[in-house]
């Protein structure tokens, strides 16, 4: 179960703004609870932040000037790229731009093995090629030894990026990345694709205009897939690049929207980040980036159709990989559900796909509600990790923690990657815990909700209000509804109950919603129950029809008390984990014999349930999370019951002879502490 905020707005401006604006009321009250509570605010969200002149980032001056030096010298340049979406779109970008302008150019992009950004084999092989100007975009801030070996060959080094630098910079010609502390540009949230851009329109004179018109649709791909805030100058070039995206001239991105049957009428930021993201990081994740770099430059359109075929079967790919490492890690929960009881999630595999660890923690995370480290072993002894996390367990803080059992280690707070031996995983998987410990309270994941529903919001004209507020993405995030004390009418399953489809009715207002990935078999709820809900709204349009869609995030019944399942599963896990608990807690959590009977007799009715779907049903003032979750381990222990950890699955099993529940070993455990603290 994931823990719910729901925002307050501020009635009375929202009032005021309705007679000022043209918006609609639902969507100030987007806006009030995100914060943008006055007119100026409101203003400058909606209109389009002009961007800065490309000179106002430090160093692009010199840094035109040098490359303008090489294109007139015909030497031959080198882009080296990285191998994310971001990293290949901003390759994309400054290889069209200096391939048309007559440079000679190629590029360069590291495979996912070799690490992110420059290294000295790259640069020496470079250097063989006859390379005399490396230009590097999406990296190269950190390029310290790389500059070195670049001024030793005698190969000129111009670096663009847009991560943090750190105390030294490289030395190279120029350097240009708006997080430098000595750099005037006022915004400072590009990605690598939005500095090329404007290193591109430096070139040509400092106009955007030429840029904008050949490049934004992919600057906006690398802006959205590289999760950036969507906010100032990066709404502006997303905003630009969905104009263009619909009918862009670059063959490869044409044929890819066909493939992957994207309606161009009604392309969005979503479209960029769930559907073209994924299938342009799946050629640096699980083959080569240069496939996806091909794909984007080339101008034959049978080559072009070739490379996006070859991508979408790698996605494809990396799809059941991903699949595959899920199933295996949800089998090692089940034979040690111990991993469960922690702070933060470590799990390790021999062999998993490095280019897909980080998309699997984000999934342990969503399923789990935890931080979770993902670590795949290699042959070779080494062991390469990915990290993701929510607020209130900083990333890289917890890794700075371990540095002495690292090799290396990067990243912010809510994500991050390391690398290490194989022999100090033990070790380094206590450190994390240690870490964990010492905070405060468990970190977990949260979902806010912009505002509490009322059954007048639930109409078409409300729901198209809310389309001003695209482009969604980081930083202005897709609005998010609560709807409480829904009352469900009917039960619809779909696509051999994959999905499901409720009918309900929710004060005057009557609907339907989509729960795509579950059962109607499994659901916490049954026709009559009243429930609560976070919901996306959208308009589908169907042969010149327009409809309200509904579509849900997260479920519950009503009423149920969070920040009591929350804390009550805080001691369970203590308590598993063998922490001391007061002697009041010891108590209040081992079962009366008149609540195993009432548990044991719902799951009898049941037959199959899961621990959350058993909280709702059954929490009341004197039984919470951890006493049913004791209950729980009681008729495991004795057969009465399955218990599959990985999904908290509660199976039934009849039995022919009488059982001692006092015999179980969780109660003779929890008595004997409390023997112990009393």
């Amino acid at each position: 179960m994931f823990k719910w905020k729901i925002e307050r707005c501020d009635e009375a401006k929202v009032a005021e703004f309705q007679s000022r604006t043209d918006l609609n009321r639902l969507t100030l009250e987007v806006l009030s609870a995100r914060g943008y509570n006055d007119l100026d605010s409101i203003v400058d969200f909606f209109t389009d932040t002009e961007l800065e002149g490309p000179s106002a980032l430090i160093d692009m001056d010199k840094a035109v000037e040098h490359i303008e030096q090489a294109i007139d010298s015909y030497d031959l340049i080198c882009i080296y790229g990285d191998y994310d979406c971001d990293g290949i779109t901003s390759t994309t970008i400054l290889f069209n731009y200096l391939e048309s302008m007559g440079a000679n150019v190629m590029y360069y992009i590291p495979e996912r093995e070799a690490g992110y950004g420059m290294n000295i084999e790259a640069v020496e092989e470079l250097a063989e090629k006859g390379v005399k100007l490396i230009i590097t975009v999406d990296n190269g801030i950190s390029a310290i030894e790389e500059a070195k070996k670049c001024k030793e060959l005698g190969i000129k080094l111009v670096v663009t990026d847009h991560h943090q630098p750190g105390e030294e910079l490289p030395d190279a010609l120029a350097v240009v990345d708006p997080h430098r502390t000595d750099c005037p540009s006022k915004f400072k949230d590009l990605c690598g694709a939005g500095v090329a851009l404007k290193l591109c329109a430096a070139l040509d004179g400092g106009s955007y205009d030429a840029v904008f018109e050949q490049y934004a649709d992919i600057c906006a791909i690398g802006t959205v897939a590289d999760i950036v805030p969507l906010n100032g100058e990066n709404r502006t070039i997303v905003k630009r690049g969905l104009q263009y995206l619909p009918n862009t001239e670059i063959p490869g991105l044409d044929m890819m929207l066909d493939k992957l049957k994207i309606d161009r009428k009604a392309i969005g930021s979503e479209h960029i980040g769930f559907r073209i993201g994924p299938v342009i990081n799946a050629s640096g994740r699980f083959g080569s980036p240069l496939t996806a770099v091909k794909a984007l430059t080339s101008e034959d359109p049978e080559d072009a159709e070739s490379y996006v075929e070859t991508m979408i079967t790698l996605n494809t790919m990396r799809r059941s990989a991903e699949a595959d490492i899920m199933k295996e890690i949800e089998a090692y929960i089940d034979e040690h559900p111990e991993v469960l009881w922690h702070r933060v999630l470590v799990l390790a595999g021999k062999g998993w796909h490095h280019g897909v660890i980080g998309i699997v923690a984000s999934k342990v995370l969503d399923k789990y509600s935890k931080p979770t480290i993902i670590i795949s072993i290699e042959e070779n002894g080494m062991a390469r990790g990915s990290a993701r996390s929510v607020k209130g367990f900083n990333i890289h803080t917890c890794l700075t923690y371990c540095e002495e059992l690292l090799i290396k280690y990067g990243g912010h707070e809510c994500a991050g990657g390391f690398s290490l031996f194989e022999e100090k995983l033990d070790a380094f998987r206590d450190k994390i815990y240690e870490f964990a410990a010492g905070l405060e309270k468990p970190a977990i994941k949260v979902i806010t909700a912009d505002k509490l529903l009322m059954p007048d919001d639930l109409s078409i004209d409300m729901v198209k209000g809310l389309k001003v507020l695209e482009p969604t993405g980081e930083g202005n995030l897709k609005p998010v509804f609560a709807i409480l004390g829904a009352k469900v009418t009917d039960i619809a399953g779909l696509s051999d109950n994959k999905h499901t489809k409720i009918t309900f009715t929710y004060g005057t207002a009557k609907a339907q919603a989509l729960m795509f990935g579950h059962d109607p078999t499994m659901l916490c709820f049954a026709k009559g129950d009243v429930i609560d809900m976070l919901v996306n709204l959208e308009i589908n349009v169907f042969n010149g029809r327009e409809s309200l869609a509904i579509k849900v995030m997260d479920h519950r019944l009503s009423g149920v008390k969070q920040e009591r399942y929350f804390a009550a599963k805080d001691t369970y896990e203590k308590l598993m984990r063998g922490e001391e608990l007061p002697a009041n807690f010891v108590k209040k959590i081992i079962p009366e014999r008149s609540e195993l009977v009432s548990v044991y007799k719902y799951i009898s009715a049941v037959r199959t349930t899961d621990i959350d779907k058993l909280f709702m049903k059954l929490s009341g003032d004197s039984m919470n999370y951890c006493k049913l979750h004791i209950c729980v381990d009681i008729f495991k222990d004795k057969g009465l019951i399955d218990y599959v950890p990985s999904s908290s699955a509660i199976v039934f099993k009849p039995v022919t002879k009488r059982v001692d529940l006092d015999e179980s070993e969780t109660l003779v455990r929890l008595r004997s502490m409390l023997g112990k603290v009393e």
